[in-house]
């Protein structure tokens, strides 16, 4: 089972709380996300950039 790091599972957390806020943009197209899948890639993907222990993307 991959491991998360405590950092990347606050920036998950936060990006599902902006998501139900209403808060949560996609990149350049500034929609609103409205799913939950979404909102957990966008999470993770934030984590990846920011050097956190997140397992690689499924390709």
């Amino acid at each position: 089972m991959a491991k998360y790091s405590e950092k990347s599972q606050e920036k998950v957390q936060e990006a599902m709380h902006e998501m139900k806020e209403g808060t949560l943009e996609i990149g350049r197209s500034g929609k609103k996300v409205t799913n939950p899948k979404q909102a957990i890639a966008i999470g993770l993907s934030e984590a990846r950039e920011a050097g956190e222990k997140v397992p690689k993307k499924k390709k």
